[in-house]
């Protein structure tokens, strides 16, 4: 694929009511619907298949991957780290990909700054924490275990997850599960470098009578509060669960072990889909 954005019509824009905003507020996560229609679905499918079969003119060395595993233990998935790591539909993760024209070019899509404008002020320049493809392979995936998304490491929590169903998600293959309004308790496990929380924190917090499974169609789209405690299962079924999902933060964020910043979406100096093109 040559192309380093999704043709004009492809994203249904839309504008979020105050009664939506106020759900979302209350309940942590919001369903926007059917939004990217079949053609740039297709488009995004075919690049992460691209990406994954090495088939794609793609920056691999700045892209971190990581291969399932084949457990369905969190503990046992592959190594994370930068790098292609062979033509196969079975990685669990690839992030970074603002580094890819297309994503960026997604990420990019003005109901998504005005979505952020109205979580972080309207003067707020955005960056992402993580822009990654999750993947659940046929009869494979690995279970994630309860947690919230934040990270000791960064000097402001991110508070923003839109989150694309490239393939339908539902029970069956591992479909997001939440708590709702759970992102009203804070953050509960502060000790956690990466919000996970231990085995008696979600005995107390996340009993199964609690849990909504967010099922999906694809092209749909959803906002997760980065506090709503959420995890997903394994894949039961013949059908994979590709996602694409992107923090988008504060750009003034930075991580306190090393000082750095991350790549910048809507604001002054943001990344283009040409300036990532190879």
């Amino acid at each position: 694929m040559n192309s380093t954005a999704l043709p004009a019509g492809k994203i249904k824009s839309i504008s979020i009511t105050d009664a939506q905003w106020s759900q979302y507020e209350d309940l942590g996560y919001l369903n926007l619907g059917k939004l990217v229609n079949a053609a740039g679905l297709g488009e995004l499918q075919r690049r992460i298949d691209d990406i994954m079969q090495g088939k794609a003119s793609a920056d691999y060395g700045r892209m971190l991957m990581q291969l399932d595993g084949d457990t369905g233990k969190y503990e046992d998935a592959g190594e994370q780290t930068k790098g292609f790591k062979g033509a196969t539909p079975n990685y669990r993760k690839i992030q970074d990909l603002e580094f890819d024209p297309l994503f960026l070019s997604y990420m990019q899509e003005p109901m998504y700054r005005e979505i952020c404008a109205r979580v972080y002020g309207k003067e707020a320049e955005i960056s992402a924490s993580r822009a990654m493809f999750f993947n659940k392979p046929a009869h494979k995936g690995t279970w994630l275990p309860w947690h919230q998304d934040r990270w000791s490491a960064l000097s402001l929590d991110p508070l923003l997850t839109v989150w694309t169903a490239l393939d339908p998600a539902t029970e069956a293959n591992g479909c997001v599960q939440v708590i709702p309004g759970s992102h009203k308790l804070g953050i509960i496990n502060p000790d956690h470098h990466s919000g996970f929380l231990t085995k008696e924190m979600a005995e107390q917090h996340c009993k199964p009578e609690k849990a909504i499974k967010l099922e999906l169609k694809a092209g749909e789209v959803s906002l997760l509060h980065n506090w709503l405690l959420h995890a997903s299962d394994v894949n039961r079924s013949d059908t994979s669960r590709r996602a694409f999902s992107v923090c988008y933060m504060d750009a003034r964020t930075r991580d306190t072990k090393t000082g750095i910043t991350y790549s910048k979406i809507f604001g002054k100096e943001a990344l283009t889909p040409e300036s990532v093109r190879r």
